[in-house]
């Protein structure tokens, strides 16, 4: 799907370069995968201290090998 965007050339080419790609399209692509990794993360920190454990769980005895 071609799509036609207005984008900060100089945002561009230094995102191009500290990320080492070589297109524009690889460098777009990995910015929006991080973007949306990025907004999945604080959706999961905001769940800290509101979940509900078992206080008699062993996390050590799943370790083990059997």
């Amino acid at each position: 799907m071609a799509t036609n965007l207005a984008i900060n050339q100089n945002l561009l080419e230094e995102a191009k370069k500290i990320g080492g790609k070589k297109t524009k399209k690889d460098t777009v692509n990995e910015a929006l995968l991080e973007y949306i990794q990025r907004r999945k993360q604080k959706k999961i920190i905001s769940l800290f201290g509101r979940v509900e454990y078992n206080k008699d769980y062993n996390y050590k005895a799943e370790r083990s090998r059997k």
